[in-house]
């Protein structure tokens, strides 16, 4: 052993000092704690879960939800919370400015308003106003009148102390407030019933043309290109006049050619899906048709089919807004958004709070669902995780 040398694996011969060293200086080195692969502390997160929490994220997104569950929640509740039902008439209250408790006596929703009267007809207003805001000339083509420019409580020049309509009253003395809320609900109920429809019938044919594709899925596509060029507005006009107006009628108009953008969204998915592993090892397991599109593809369809229904409500809002605008939605005496808006256009010049708060909630309404299916499409697109 003495006459053989001693090497490092790269070749070096190790020194004399180190062959030649006592047993004693020798320290055995160990450790005692258990060495143990590091514990992963991160949470187990679903898919619902984190699109909740992508949902979370945004801002805006949870505004326009709180924006959007509110006027739902006004659409249900708000013609229950005004002491005057949205169908009864006071005409001798016919016009009435905006009055709320307790904020007139800030100067504001104080049921004032502005009128012009003759010098010699001060004395019939005398107990009721509030301001007088100066002398006016009246030009015409009779001559010149001076006019007195009087700001007066229209409520109790009325006699009507007691009464306050909180957005006024139309032109036949109904309260607009439950007439608001209640042109609101039928609005909303005829939006999410359409989209229900329309998700039903799109869900299924969607299914059908992008699962099995081949003929199938063309002769359905020209079929769905011959009604979509259809011209919408004088369909709507003739299926009107057929049926009459009303809710239902409004529904098969939508309902006509609405499903068929649902149907191409199913359809592209269904297209994406069906080829994947999982669903060619379903199918190989012997798993029908039906099972495969319900279980293995169509969940993976899920957060396109949401997005789509919340971007659809405003869609079909707005179309009923500019039918009923137009004298071709529902009709009087129930109300919509639409008939308010065009009732409050007719007297835009001389009450013009006719057409504020109709115009107000559907544009809110508008922006808030948008916002929302914007918030929605993002939150269920996974390659925005972070």
């Amino acid at each position: 052993m003495t006459d053989r040398k001693i090497c490092m694996e790269d070749g070096t011969p190790l020194s004399e000092e180190l062959i030649h060293i006592e047993k004693p200086e020798f320290e055995l080195v160990q450790r005692e704690q258990e060495i143990r692969d590091v514990e992963f502390k991160t949470e187990a997160v679903s898919y619902g879960k984190d699109v909740f929490r992508r949902f979370l994220r945004s801002k805006t997104t949870v505004v326009a939800a709180c924006i959007t569950l509110f006027i739902i929640l006004m659409g249900i509740v708000g013609p229950y919370i005004s002491p005057y039902n949205y169908l009864e008439q006071n005409v001798e209250l016919k016009n009435m400015p905006p009055r709320i408790q307790g904020l007139e006596k800030l100067g504001i929703f104080d049921g004032s308003e502005v009128i012009e009267v003759k010098k010699d007809n001060l004395s019939e207003y005398e107990d009721c106003i509030i301001k007088n805001l100066g002398t006016v000339t009246d030009k015409s083509a009779f001559g010149t009148v001076e006019m007195e420019r009087i700001k007066i409580n229209m409520y109790k020049y009325k006699g009507a102390d007691d009464v306050y309509y909180w957005f006024g009253s139309d032109n036949l003395g109904r309260d607009l407030f439950s007439r608001l809320w209640q042109g609101t609900r039928v609005s909303l109920i005829l939006a999410f019933a359409v989209v229900a429809i329309n998700l039903t019938v799109g869900l299924i044919v969607g299914a059908i043309c992008g699962y099995y594709g081949g003929w199938v899925d063309l002769i359905i596509q020209r079929l769905m290109d011959v009604i979509w060029n259809i011209p919408s507005l004088p369909l709507t006009i003739l299926l009107i006049m057929l049926f009459g107006s009303g809710i239902l009628p409004l529904m098969l108009v939508f309902c006509l050619t609405g499903w068929m953008g649902m149907a191409n969204g199913v359809r592209m998915q269904f297209y994406r899906y069906k080829n994947k592993e999982y669903v060619l090892a379903a199918r190989t397991m012997g798993a029908s048709d039906v099972r495969i599109m319900l279980r293995h593809v169509l969940p993976n369809a899920v957060g396109t089919i949401i997005t789509q229904c919340a971007l659809s409500v405003p869609s079909v809002v707005f179309q009923e807004a500019g039918l009923s605008y137009l004298g071709l939605g529902v009709q009087a005496p129930n109300p919509s958004i639409g008939m308010l808006l065009s009732d409050g256009q007719k007297a835009l010049l001389d009450y013009p709070f006719m057409i504020v708060s109709p115009g107000i909630v559907i544009v809110f309404l508008m922006l808030a669902f948008n916002l929302l299916g914007n918030g929605l499409r993002d939150a269920f697109n996974p390659t925005l995780r972070q």
